[in-house]
This record gives structure tokens, sequence and C-alpha cells, in this order.
């Protein structure tokens, strides 16, 4: 009893220190920065070529370094009070423990590896506070480079599906499990045209190359051509959202939350029923469909293991790919070619070629171990892949064997897209983020999320839109939203 009183009163004499020291090095460190206060406003008033904005910018962020060294500090020094502290305690209890002493080997043993333990604590301390300091600093350059424009919110459900038109006028197609697609005014936000053809989900949708139509995949295991006619509105000013995020916070939203953003949608926006064609052929979901180069063919994917080739003008089924062993979760067509690439459960995509009429050659792509979700062609000879397996590959189409690049990430990937002129890919996540890459599998940026803006849960597809002077990036999620996005592609590029 006397020696566990004494130790006691040892731990409870080397708490009042350890609260002592620290309240003087707090006390101490803000003595310092009342002293250090009057350099920095000299540095301030100091002639500089740096922007003002730019200049303040820096100011704030290396104060906060400051601030997490001082904290880091602080820390250190209590695990070292902690650390001779500890071994103050087995040296006390080392002479009285069932009346024997310990060796001085063993008591240099025990203390040593209580020492490593805490030593180990320390170096982990380290490395998370200096992440935490780099992760703030990355994060506030890729708010400067990726900012949100525009919000285009009016569905009732998740939104599987979106694309930019590539004829004028330019307007925002989304595709959502609301069994509805909408066009939208980019500049505005505003819903121009609703499509309530279909009686099941709405998966994806895309635009012809040189109409006014749209093609779109549905549940109800058909895909329905039908031409739209918008007039844009006059565009307002866009209010600067960069300035409304207050860090990387992420709280949770509720059903009740994105209910409140239900009935968005003008009253007066037209609706269109009756599509002008309707391609059935399919015995299952169609997940996806698009657009061969010239517009007179369209591909669709579906959960039937099948991918169908039609003749727009006629709806004939021209050819029925086969060859995937599970359900197809994407399709895709060359810009330039008459080429189809096809993704599927199965682990695989496969690429079609349809460049010369007499012969339909097929080549397998083999290299994930989950759900390929789905693949794009890039400019020249390139396909990228993205997989449920948390891997991007882009692959070489003159050699199939191996990827030239992987990328590796924490999350499950969406439907991924290419800016096919500086070949940037933008990578939607299930768990809610966005991140760009370039070809070479080099991390650009991530689009900041927070709780004020960004998406709320999973992102399920991006497009870029390269010409739009305002929105160049766009994205959609299961949290009914699609989001318009203003990249700095030259920063972009030149903070890699």
């Amino acid at each position: 009893m006397p020696t566990d009183s004494g130790s006691c009163s040892t731990a409870r004499q080397a708490k009042q220190k350890r609260k002592s020291h620290s309240l003087s090095i707090r006390r101490t460190n803000s003595s310092e920065q009342e002293r250090t206060g009057l350099p920095r406003e000299m540095l301030e008033g100091q002639d500089s070529k740096l922007p003002s904005s730019v200049r303040s910018t820096l100011l704030e962020l290396f104060g906060q370094i400051e601030r997490e060294f001082e904290n880091l500090y602080i820390e250190n020094l209590e695990l070292r009070r902690e650390i001779d502290t500890l071994n103050e305690r087995l040296a006390a209890e080392g002479q009285a423990i069932d009346g024997a002493e310990l060796s001085k080997g063993q008591l240099k043993t025990k203390a040593s590896h209580s020492t490593s333990q805490l030593s180990q604590k320390l170096k982990t301390t380290y490395k998370a506070s200096t992440s935490k300091i780099v992760s703030s600093f990355k994060t506030t350059t890729s708010r400067a480079i990726c900012q949100l424009v525009k919000e285009y919110i009016g569905h009732r459900d998740g939104i599987w599906d979106v694309s930019v038109a590539r004829t004028q006028p330019v307007v925002l197609g989304t595709a959502s499990a609301d069994h509805t697609a909408l066009l939208w005014s980019i500049e505005t936000g505003k819903c121009l045209v609703r499509y309530s053809g279909h009686v099941g989900s709405v998966n994806s949708i895309k635009f012809h190359p040189s109409e006014q139509l749209a093609l779109t995949a549905s549940g109800d295991q058909t895909a329905h051509i039908w031409r739209y006619m918008v007039q844009l509105p006059t565009p307002q000013p866009i209010a600067d959202t960069s300035q409304q995020i207050s860090g990387e916070d992420e709280v949770e939203f509720s059903d009740k939350d994105e209910a409140d953003a239900d009935g968005d949608v003008s009253s007066d926006c037209p609706t269109i029923r009756v599509p002008l064609t309707s391609l059935k052929s399919h015995q299952g979901v169609v997940i996806a469909a698009d657009w061969l180069v010239g517009g007179k063919q369209a591909v669709t994917a579906s959960w039937d293991r099948t991918a169908n080739l039609y003749d727009v003008e006629t709806s004939e089924l021209v050819h029925s790919l086969t060859g995937h062993d599970q359900e197809l979760t994407h399709c895709c067509t060359h810009p330039n070619q008459r080429l189809v690439v096809t993704s599927s459960r199965d682990t695989t995509f496969r690429l079609w070629d349809f460049r010369d009429p007499s012969i339909h050659s097929v080549n397998v792509f083999q290299g994930h171990t989950d759900t390929v979700t789905s693949a794009v062609f890039t400019v020249g000879d390139n396909v990228v892949s993205g997989s449920d397996d948390r891997t991007v590959k882009v692959w070489d189409l003159k050699n199939m064997r191996s990827p030239i690049a992987t990328i590796r990430t924490d999350s499950a990937i969406n439907r991924i897209n290419v800016c096919v002129g500086q070949k940037i890919i933008a990578l939607p996540h299930d768990n809610r983020q966005v991140r760009l890459f370039d070809m070479s599998g080099v991390r650009l940026a991530r689009l900041p999320r927070s709780n004020r803006q960004g998406h709320r849960r999973m992102v399920c597809c991006s497009a870029w839109s390269e010409d739009h002077p305002v929105c160049n990036l766009f994205t959609c999620g299961f949290d009914r939203q699609a989001i318009g996005w203003n990249i700095n592609i030259p920063a972009l590029l030149q903070e890699k």
C-alpha cells in the first residue's frame, strides 16, 4: 500500500508539472506571436510584384502552417515528458515488486519497450500533423483551380448520366432514375425541356453529333431517339461560390434535405412524351447508348449481355454483339472512327471494329479484377477503363496485353470521361469525390467538396465541355443534382 500511494503521488506531481509546463509554453508562444507581429506587418507593407489577393492568400497559408507546427511542437514536448515520467515510474516500481528488485537488464528492457512505443506514437503524430498541413495546402490550391459555377436541381431521384450537346445551342442533358431526362441552360441552370417517354429509369443520354436529337437508354428495355427545340434564356451574372467554402468539413445530408430541392423545375418547362424512334430488341435493362460517327447508326448496351447496333432511320437491328459473360455496364463510340467499346461485369471490355464492312473484328481487354464500369476513347489509339476494383487503366489499342498506365484509388470508379484536347481524365467515385488525372497517371486535382458545395452522395458520371467559356466539366450523382465546374486548365497543368 505505501508503494501504491507513493506511485499515485508521483503521478499526480508529474501530471501537475506537465499541465503547468504546457500552460507556460502556450503563454510563451502567445508572447512570441505578439513579438513577431511587427515584422509580419512590416513584411505586408513592403513593395511586392505579387497581386494583393495572392499575397494575402500566401500570408494566410503560412500562418496556418505556423500554427500547425506550433501545436505539433507542444505535442512533442508533452510526449517526451510522458516518456520521462514513464521511465521514472518504472524505476520506482522496479524497486518494490513482490519485495524483490528487478535486474538492471530487465528494467532497461521494459523501459526501452515503453520508450519505443511512445517514440512510435511521436512519429505517427508528427506524420499526421505534417500530412494535414500538406493536405490543407493542396486543397486550397485545388479550390483556386476548380470552382463550382452552377447547380442543376430538379430531378426527383438520382442522376445516372450527364452529357453536353455537340451542336448549337449548347445545352446540358441529364438522365435520372425518376424516369425522365432533362435539358438545361448551362448558364442559368433553368430547365428547358423534359422528356418523359420512358416507363423505366433513364440510364444514359447522348446528343447527336450534328442535329438536335437526343438518345436515351432506359430500364424499360428500350432506347429512344427524340428531337428537341430550345431557346436559351438570357444568362444572369454568376455568383462567386469559391468564397463560400468553409473548410473540408463533410456533413451528412438526409433525404429531407434533398427533398427540399424538389419542384425547382419550372412549371412552364415543355414536356416531350413521344419519341421519334424506339429501338427495341433487348431482353433486359438498356444501361447505355451512343451514336456512331456520323450519327446514322446507334449502339446500345444491355443487361442481357449483348450490345446492339441499329440503323437510326429505319430502327432496324444491324448487328447483335455477343461475347460478354455477364451484364454490360457501358458502351462508348470513337469520335472519328467506326469503333465501339463495351464494358461488362465479367471484368473485361471489348473493342468492336466496324471500319471494314465485310469484317467485324473484336478484341478482348483483360486486366481488371472486378466489374469494368466504363471504358472510353481518347484521341489516337488509347482507351481508358475504370473499374470497381478501384483502378483506372490506360491502354494502347495496338498492344492490348498490358496497360501503359495504371491509376490506383481508394474507392470504386463510375463513368469516367476524358478531356480530349488536354488529355485529362475525370474520375467520379462511390465515395463522393471527383479526381482529375493526366494520361500518365499523375494526379492533378480533386474537386472541392464541403458542407456547402459538392456532391452529397455517390458521383455517377462526369462530362467535359472543352469549348464552353464558363463551365467545362459537369458531374452528376445520386444526390439528385448535376454540378457545373470551371476548371482552370492552364493553371492545372502548370501545377503538374
